[in-house]
Formats: C-alpha cells, structure tokens, sequence
C-alpha cells in the first residue's frame, strides 16, 4: 500500500501538488509543451476545491506554476505575490466592533492624526478612505473597541517589507525585504510563493548524465534530520544518488569549518570591534545590512555552512556543480550574491526535493542505506537555535583559547533586532551574537515539510549519531587550511 504523504496544511499540499506537477514533465521533457495541463490535473474541476469557482482556481495554479518554473526573471527578489491569489484578506485593518460605549471623550478621534474617524448617534465609526492604519485610534480606546485585523503576511514581516498597493493586494519593497519567507509560510491563502530552481536542477542533472566533465553533488542542510521522517537518513540520501546526484555531501562538514573558523576570527577582532555577529544565516545579515547599516563592520567575514561545503568540495573535486537542498528560502538569494554566485549552483528547498522525489517515482522506505560524508555532532546541530554557540564555544575551549566568551543567541526576528538595538546603543551583554531569522533556528525554515518542538529533538538525536565527537576529528582528513573561508 502507498504510503500518503502528509502535509500540515492545504496550502503546502497544493504548493507541493504544482512542483510535483512541473518536475514530472521536466523530467520526461516535456514541460514546455503540457505545462498548460497542470492546471487542469491539479484542478479537474467542476467544482472548485478552495475558491469561489474552478477558473479562478485554475489561474491561480497557472501563476503558481510560473513561479514553480523560475518566475519573473526580471524581479531579482526571490519571493513573489501571486496577485490572483491575494483577494481574502480583510481590505480594512482597523474597525469599530460592537464594544463601542458611545464615550464622550471621544479619544479615538481625538487621536486620529487624519481625522479618519466620525461618530454617529454617539458610536465611532471609520472612514477607511482616510485612514493611514497607523493604529493611534486602537491605542486610545479606553473599551478596545477597535479590532486590528492585521494581514498575516504583513504581521509576519518583522522589517516591514510588506504593505498594500492601491488595489488592496500585498505588496513586497525588495529594498526592506529580507528574502526570510515569514509571510511565505504565514499567508493562509499561499498568495505569496518563492520562486523555484527545480527546472534547472532536472535540466543539470540530465545534462550530467553523460558528460564526464560535469559532477553534480547534492549539500545536504543538517535539518534534513527532522523532515524525512518516515525513513532513514541514509534512505534519504540513497534516493537522492538515484535522482542522479553524484554524490551526497552534509553541510554540517561547512558547519564544522565555519565554526573553527569564525572562532578564530572571534579571538582575532572581538578586542577591536567588541561586539561579532554570526553570517550563517542570510536573512539576519541582511537585516543587519538594511536596518543597522552602522553594524555591517560587526558581522563576521565567515562565509555561511553551505558556502563553505561548496568550496570545500569544489577544492576537492573541479568538476562539480553544487545544488544545495536545506529549509531556507534566503539561501536562494544568498546563492545569487555577487560575490558567492560562483560556489552554489542551485538552491532546492525541502519541498521541492520532496517534489523531486515522488516526480521520479522514488519510494525512500524502500531505499537501501547509503553512508553519509561524516560531519561532528557540532556541525550537525547547526540547524537548530543555540547550535552555532555551542559549536564556537567547543572550539574555544578545545584550543584553550584565552578570550572572555560572552554569547547572546537570538531565537527569531524579534529578538535578532532586540540584541541589535541594543548592540547599536552599546548596552548589549555580551559580546558574540548569534543571529536566527527564524524562531527555533533552520528546522522551522519556511520551506521545511514539518516545524515543531519535536524538530529540535530530531537534530540533536542526529547529531549524536555522528562518529566524530569533535570538530577537529571531522576535518582531519580535509586539507581545510587551503580553502578560503571568507566571504570578502
């Protein structure tokens, strides 16, 4: 019996549904030609399965499918608004509800800075054409008689990245944007989607299959540990090998190399810039660059695990191509910076390999064990808050370093800008920040098939299965001193 695949929501279901349909006929070759059917086979119709009728549904899984296939070259932002999608949300952000009193202080139009609110037989009401949804009003009610029915994607943007064009849709400010993927995995409605390099990981993939000169590998993120669930890592890893991959490589090997060497680049600047902050995660170095420009010169110069996985193999092997597949969407961009582009190919997302997987028919339960490149249990809970600390710190006090340690490790946006303010003003206790756009760290990634507190147990589990205990005993056999691990 096939076993069903399980998903936490419709919308990652339907997400899945699209990069399953466009990987199958990219695999037979035939996606340019029947990419039109997708629509039709996901949404047979004639009765719709989500919205008001099935044409409305079918453009919907259209534009889906053009994100699935690249999206719009021309927008370098990595995530898009499907437009059509977007029509469910309350238009209206703040509203009187029933509460109102009627008061004579009348405080919420006294506060209006618009003059947006009037009152009729005592009771406030809103002119939406008015208001600025600066909240004031909301504020001011002595009843909180005034609902805030914020959109779930704007809620989920920290940086405030999101706001509404004149025709009511969300719409994303590449300039504030982060590439996080919050509103990605926040929009009940999926009216917000990245853009996919599925097509060209197939397309690579294919071209390999006879040229000598090309070596695809595959960088595995070591949150991969708690999202095939149902199998065995080494499944995992031999039915990736069968999509065609030559071979299979962990990140946390990076992750090993990244922690030896943003602890001695701690020891080295920590005296002169008093304050280092991780540059593992993309999303919280680029918060860092457009919203605390001050502190750029604070972020350490050490490339990410998954940069420094590709160097590593690339050093060892010319001929690769390097596609990494983990949990993040800013991963997808981080791989496009100008000065990284030359080390990853591509980037694949859980989901996507998940697509990938069934597209070729592979069943990982029925997957022989293939042995993964060993990592250390440090390189391995990586993927999880806390991990990078504890990794910096284990080399610190392998190599009794003689240096006054003093981390602060942020779980999540919110905290990540809490330390930075307070690193701005000089009030922040502690001197080595560990910065995790999302809350819990990599596992709850916007593109990862579960989240929970159950994830964080699946890498620590993973991470001790690791033969190597230390950092130094993964590395021995690599010669890491030769690769350039900085990002500059």
């Amino acid at each position: 019996m096939k076993k069903v695949r399980k998903f936490e929501n419709d919308v990652q279901l339907i997400k899945y549904e699209v990069l399953k349909g466009v990987a199958k006929l990219a695999l037979e070759g035939t996606l340019e030609e029947k990419k039109d059917d997708i629509q039709y086979i996901i949404d047979p119709g004639p009765e719709p399965r989500t919205r008001c009728c099935i044409y409305k549904e079918r453009e919907i899984t259209k534009e889906r499918v053009k994100l699935a296939m690249g999206g719009n070259k021309n927008n370098k932002n990595i995530i898009e608004v499907i437009d059509v999608a977007c029509d469910e949300c309350p238009i209206d952000r703040f509203f009187v509800t029933e509460a109102c009193r009627g008061c004579l202080a009348h405080r919420c139009s006294e506060a209006c800075p618009r003059g947006a609110i009037y009152h009729v037989a005592g009771r406030a009401y809103i002119d939406q054409d008015k208001c600025i949804e600066c909240g004031k009003c909301k504020e001011a009610c002595p009843y909180n008689a005034i609902a805030d029915v914020m959109r779930p994607c704007s809620k989920a943007c920290v940086p405030g990245a999101i706001s509404m064009d004149e025709n009511k849709k969300a719409s994303i400010d590449e300039d504030k944007c982060i590439q996080c993927g919050a509103c990605v995995i926040q929009c009940p409605f999926g009216a917000i989607m990245d853009k996919s390099f599925i097509v060209d990981v197939i397309n690579l993939l294919k071209e390999s299959e006879n040229n000598e000169d090309i070596h695809v590998y595959a960088a595995i993120a070591p949150a991969i540990s708690s999202q095939f669930t149902y199998a065995k890592i080494e499944q995992v890893v031999s039915g990736i090998k069968k999509l065609g991959f030559h071979d299979v490589v962990e990140v946390a090997l990076g992750a090993d190399m990244v922690s030896l060497h943003e602890a001695m680049e701690y020891a080295e600047t920590v005296e002169e810039k008093k304050v280092v902050t991780t540059s593992c995660c993309p999303a919280f170095v680029s918060y860092i660059k457009k919203y605390y420009p001050e502190l750029t010169d604070k972020i350490s110069n050490t490339v990410s695990p998954m940069i420094a996985t590709a160097r590593l193999i690339k050093h060892i092997d010319p001929l690769a191509r390097i596609v990494f597949v983990g949990p993040c969407i800013a991963k997808k961009a981080e791989a496009m910076e100008e000065e990284l582009k030359d080390d990853i190919d591509y980037v694949l997302t859980f989901e996507e390999l998940a697509a990938l997987l069934d597209a070729a028919e592979i069943d990982l339960e029925n997957c022989n064990d293939t042995e993964l490149n060993n990592a250390s249990y440090y390189g391995r809970i990586f993927a999880r808050s806390g991990g990078v600390t504890e990794a910096v710190s284990h080399v610190i006090n392998m190599n009794n370093m003689d240096i006054d340690f003093k981390p602060v490790h942020c779980d999540g946006l919110k905290e990540c800008d809490k330390a930075l303010k307070l690193t701005k003003f000089g009030r922040i206790n502690g001197n080595f920040i560990e910065g995790m756009a999302c809350k819990g760290g990599c596992i709850s990634g916007p593109a990862s098939l579960h989240h929970g507190p159950k994830d964080k147990a699946e890498v620590d589990k993973y991470g001790k299965l690791a033969l190597e205990k230390n950092i130094d005993s993964s590395l021995r056999i690599f010669e890491v001193e030769d690769i350039n691990l900085d990002r500059k």
